[in-house]
């Protein structure tokens, strides 16, 4: 079983092997999400299903389980929806993008959410898995058979904002910041009605956790960034945001890659946060 990272030569051996297999791209573009469809029939991993943001990993009807631009689905939709592409409990899923990582954590945090801990992120994404020498396909997914999912006890923590609210300022909770440093300042604000972080949030640019190349930094080099961000902190009372919560997820892979075990996910973020009447701001 894969339940963090896998290489492309790790799931090239895996495909080999005949195991049960989901490869899900999670391919977007923030800024023109139209965009998804044409990427992924332009160019994917050969027999992947396609997981689409908006679609399929948020939802902004009534039953929404938080607030925010990308609230999170009930659970039990999700997993509907993960039946309905041919993915079970016994089912290895491995989830990448062309994005550097910015869009397939959601897909692996909401697997994890789900009890289903069998989900991996291809390391280095679609172009990793290119220059290994992978298989490529175009057109649209294949019809896969339908299979059950059963929803199962949460492997991952899910923050809300009354929450966050009342652990505010109090050394049970770190709030951890992944937007860039100029939003995080409140220097700049392009989605949100409000400029600013979270008071006491810390700032851990979630593109801080990759390399040039696209991959996730080593352990060791993890372990010791983390820890200069946490500066004696408790790994422990950590709670990541971002924006949205999709974007939050690469520092929660990071600090389980850099061996600090599972932390938590405010998933409405900055722009739930920001969006609620009453609660303060900070900038600088």
């Amino acid at each position: 079983m894969y339940p963090l990272l896998i290489t492309a030569a790790q799931l090239q051996a895996l495909q080999s092997e005949g195991a049960p297999l989901a490869i899900v791209d999670c391919s977007f573009d923030l800024m023109k999400p139209e965009l998804a469809d044409s990427l992924f029939e332009a160019e994917h991993i050969a027999g992947a299903l396609q997981a689409h943001l908006d679609r399929n990993l948020s939802t902004h009807g009534a039953d929404a389980v938080n607030g925010g631009r990308h609230p999170l689905p009930p659970r039990e939709r999700v997993a509907a929806w993960l039946g309905s592409l041919g993915i079970g409990n016994a089912t290895q899923v491995v989830v990448y993008d062309r994005n550097a990582g910015h869009y397939c954590g959601r897909l692996w945090w909401m697997l994890k959410w789900l009890g289903h801990d069998a989900i991996a992120v291809l390391d280095g994404g679609l172009q990793g898995w290119k220059a290994a020498g992978g298989a490529v396909a175009t057109g649209s997914a294949a019809t896969p058979v339908a299979a059950a999912f059963e929803v199962r006890p949460a492997l991952r923590e899910l923050v809300f904002t009354d929450k966050v609210v009342a652990d505010l300022g109090r050394p049970a909770q770190t709030v951890v910041d992944a937007r860039g440093a100029p939003r995080y300042r409140g220097e700049v604000e392009p989605l949100d009605p409000m400029a600013g972080h979270i008071p006491g949030a810390l700032n851990r640019p979630f593109t801080d956790n990759f390399t040039a190349e696209g991959l996730f930094k080593s352990p060791d080099v993890l372990r010791a960034e983390w820890d200069q961000v946490l500066s004696g902190r408790s790994a422990s009372s950590v709670v990541h945001h971002c924006g949205s919560g999709v974007t939050a997820v690469p520092n929660v892979i990071a600090m389980e890659l850099a061996g600090f075990g599972p932390t938590a996910l405010y998933a409405g973020s900055w722009s739930e946060w920001s969006r609620t009447a009453g609660l303060p701001c900070a900038k600088g």
